[in-house]
């Protein structure tokens, strides 16, 4: 069995009392570490880091988290540098935020990290800066697993609106803003809790310009506490009285009722590469689907390679982007018969002339960057769709043709099941989101190129 350490933080939030029974239950710890009332959250970083761990894994979990789930089994099984848990969150569906499961080498070195006092990056969200900096010095990656965690519900108010007025902040990109507008959309004025969340993101808007400096928004955040306790009583607004166990089971009971998290219903994006899977990728993500792009996990290689096209990632998502399902779509149309099917498509030509730029930089033998376990997923998805390691005109135009005759004829029957989609083309949210019975965005679609882009967004 792993040695598991529970760092519990809390700033006294209406859960905090109820998630720290579930936790203890469905961790079962070795050792617990409890983080009271340090603000802001950079200061709580300085003290968890101070910590002596000697735990092979630590568990960093925040109060608004109820685990619903024995998680012990899988923390005695894992081996992974790092693990994002996808929760059940209130007001932005499933999402990966509130529990992270870390090894313990990952945590030394982010006590090794210096950053500097302006990096936003850092003051925005300081445990996510310190760890992917650490990860990526020890070439680990980020895994992310789905779990029954309910989040941010039964928040007191002041809570959410602090918790609101930082979600704005960290929504100042385009794509984020997308997300964060699209969320907002389906909050519905009947309850309370979404009209404080929408009240913190109008004075947050107001308050802060979107070039403001690091400084300036570092004091906003320290004072949010306070800005919140101001807003909530020229609201008007009562507090909620002490958390009911009953209520958290009541939740549980209901969610309970819509049956196993894992399902049939995925979305497949089986484009070539270099036909915009990336920004379908993020596009997918704003309408509230998490969509892995380009697994290159050694379970996902053990079993594509032993035709098991089932795929234990899709227990995590809600479906796959890019060349790792584009060849299996219809073994995976028969595994998955409530699923949906997404081709994108661009001028060959373009095409032809991204893509081999895409691969001259890409070897599939030598490429420091990477893992062996990733590149044995490059060489195998390659002559998978390809035929070829290296790029060659003639082939890859051929491919570019019979794979969009094959998907076409596979589907031409199967009415509703296949979108073709040109995201370079005028009407491409429009398309998607009929598709997928979701209203309609109306904004630019995600131009998304690089693995740094989409990893930023999502």
């Amino acid at each position: 069995m792993k040695k598991v350490e529970l760092v519990f933080r809390t700033i006294g939030e209406r859960t905090s009392d109820i998630a720290l029974e579930f936790a203890l239950k469905n961790i079962k710890p070795d050792k617990v570490h409890i983080i009271e009332d340090i603000k802001p959250f950079a200061k709580a970083m300085e003290y968890i880091l101070n910590i002596e761990y000697e735990g092979d894994f630590i568990v960093f979990m925040d109060a608004d988290c109820l685990i619903m789930e024995n998680m012990r089994e899988f923390l005695d099984k894992n081996e992974e540098a790092y693990i994002d848990c996808f929760v059940m969150d209130k007001f932005r569906g499933i999402i990966h935020t509130g529990i992270h499961i870390t090894r313990r080498d990952v945590v030394e070195e982010m006590k090794q990290i210096k950053i500097p006092e302006e990096d936003l990056k850092y003051i925005l969200r300081p445990e996510s800066r310190l760890r992917n900096i650490a990860l990526e010095k020890l070439g680990e990656k980020k895994i992310f697993k789905r779990f029954r965690i309910f989040h941010d519900f039964f928040q007191y108010y002041e809570d959410i609106y602090v918790k609101y007025a930082l979600r704005e902040l960290r929504s100042r990109t385009e794509h984020r803003k997308l997300k964060l507008e699209h969320c907002m959309s389906n909050w519905h004025n009947e309850d309370l809790d979404y009209v404080i969340a929408r009240q913190a993101v109008k004075y947050t808007r107001n308050s802060i310009s979107f070039n403001a400096p690091a400084t300036e928004i570092g004091i906003y955040i320290e004072n949010l506490p306070q800005i919140a306790k101001e807003q909530l009583t020229s609201l008007k607004i009562k507090e909620k009285p002490k958390l009911e166990l009953q209520e958290v089971l009541d939740l549980r009971v209901a969610y309970n009722t819509l049956g196993s998290i894992e399902n049939d219903e995925k979305i497949f994006c089986i484009g070539l590469s270099r036909t915009g899977t990336k920004s379908l990728t993020v596009a997918l993500y704003i309408l509230g689907y998490n969509i892995i792009h380009y697994p290159s996990d050694k379970a996902t290689f053990d079993e594509l390679s032993s035709g098991n096209f089932s795929l234990s990632v899709l227990k995590d998502y809600d479906g796959i982007s890019d060349i790792t399902v584009s060849p299996y779509y219809a073994q995976l149309d028969k595994l998955f018969p409530n699923s949906k099917f997404i081709l994108t498509m661009r001028d060959k030509e373009a095409w032809l002339t991204s893509f081999e730029r895409h691969w001259s930089d890409r070897d599939p033998f030598e490429d420091p960057t990477q893992t062996e376990t990733y590149m044995k997923v490059r060489r195998l998805l390659r002559a998978s769709v390809y035929g070829t390691y290296k790029f060659n005109r003639e082939r890859m135009s051929y491919v570019f043709d019979l794979h969009t005759k094959n998907v076409l004829d596979y589907f031409k029957d199967k009415p509703g099941k296949l979108l073709v989609l040109n995201i370079f083309e005028e009407g491409v949210w429009k398309k998607l989101c009929n598709f997928l019975n979701r209203p309609v965005i109306s904004s630019l679609f995600p131009d998304v190129k690089t693995n740094e882009q989409l990893f930023e967004i999502i």
